[in-house]
């Protein structure tokens, strides 16, 4: 293996492969996605929580609240209404603030009255009584406990539409191009006979194979990450998030390498990939429908890429929630790659035959 020869491979391929519709929709599709699903369901944006508040007396607090870049803050005027507002989800979170609040705010405990959306996303809920308890500590001067009486209001079990979405979004952004690039590429050498004649040249079938394969996993890092942060969806563990797309990329680059050594022609490539994209975006169909029992997730090897991006972005969760997911989908990296160096030595072997 040389790698100054798939550095060579790597630049004449990006230099002059076929620039053809595979790209063209490898790159438009995810950002069209993203862009669809912020605009109709989420808030392209901003990703901060929002807080509605009912001041009955005037207080100090929603204007400190105001300042804070973490949240959005909304004024009402009635308590009824604060509560409409949160239960169509224009806010995450409505507060009440009977009079003299600011009064009691140092005799002791702080009790507030809240109502949550049943349909926030949990990173919210978690933000926003945190940006609450430090702005009375600022209003006060002194570190005080701060106790949310929370009541739900709306069905709890939802799940935002921009968060059932995100999975396929994400799968779509890393795999289509990740599995087409490499797999288009190889039947396009295929078909041209071109490949044979790399062969021929000091590069080796192995050297061809990861340059190409290589090609297709940075396509689709960075159509993840950019549909990431269309998505506003990196979480509190961003070098985690990155670590799992970058597994998922090499994956989806090592099923379009065996793809693009078993199959012949494009029509044939399309329609496995019409056929066969269940067992892609199964996973995407699972968090769409939340009444699909989660065990079913666990068939596809695309939701231990899905899983942990869901977790971190969506959830708010860290490293060591995913590390399971994570090593699986390693565990999987490995085999793919295994199997790759079994059919490029096996390609080998035949190409000596040929031409010994």
């Amino acid at each position: 293996m040389n790698l100054k020869r798939v550095w060579t491979l790597i630049k004449n391929d990006t230099i002059h492969g076929p620039k053809d519709a595979i790209l063209v929709m490898s790159v438009l599709t995810p950002i069209l996605l993203a862009l669809f699903m912020n605009l109709a369901f989420g808030n392209i944006f901003t990703d901060r929580g929002k807080l509605g508040i009912y001041d009955v007396d005037h207080s100090e607090l929603p204007g400190i609240l105001t300042s804070s870049t973490s949240i959005i803050v909304k004024s009402y005027d009635s308590e009824s209404e604060l509560k409409s507002a949160v239960s169509r989800g224009s806010v995450d979170m409505g507060i009440v603030l009977p009079v003299n609040f600011d009064a009691t705010v140092n005799t002791g405990v702080v009790n507030i009255k809240a109502y949550v959306w049943g349909e926030s996303l949990a990173k919210n809920r978690a933000l926003i009584p945190v940006v609450l308890a430090d702005s009375i500590r600022e209003m006060s001067g002194s570190i005080l406990p701060v106790k949310i009486d929370t009541v739900a209001l709306g069905d709890e079990s939802n799940v935002p539409w921009s968060s059932r979405l995100m999975p396929l979004t994400v799968l779509l952004s890393v795999f289509f191009g990740g599995i087409m690039m490499p797999a288009g590429s190889l039947i396009h050498e295929k078909q041209k006979h071109t490949l044979e004649a790399l062969n021929i040249t000091r590069a080796t079938i192995s050297e061809i194979f990861l340059a190409k394969g290589v090609i297709g996993a940075v396509l689709a890092i960075i159509m993840g990450l950019l549909t990431l942060t269309i998505s506003g969806g990196f979480g509190s563990s961003p070098f985690a998030l990155i670590l799992v797309l970058v597994l998922g990329a090499v994956m989806a680059s090592e099923i379009g390498l065996v793809a693009g050594a078993l199959i012949n022609d494009m029509n044939t490539l399309f329609a496995i990939w019409k056929f066969g994209g269940f067992l892609l975006f199964g996973p995407a169909i699972v968090f769409m429908f939340p009444q699909i029992p989660a065990w079913i997730g666990y068939i596809f090897p695309t939701f231990y890429v899905v899983k942990p991006v869901m977790d971190i972005s969506v959830n708010g969760l860290g490293f060591n929630a995913i590390i399971l997911n994570v090593t699986i989908l390693g565990g999987i990296v490995v085999v793919m790659g295994a199997l790759i160096t079994g059919i490029t030595h096996h390609l080998s072997t035949q190409s000596l035959q040929l031409h010994g």
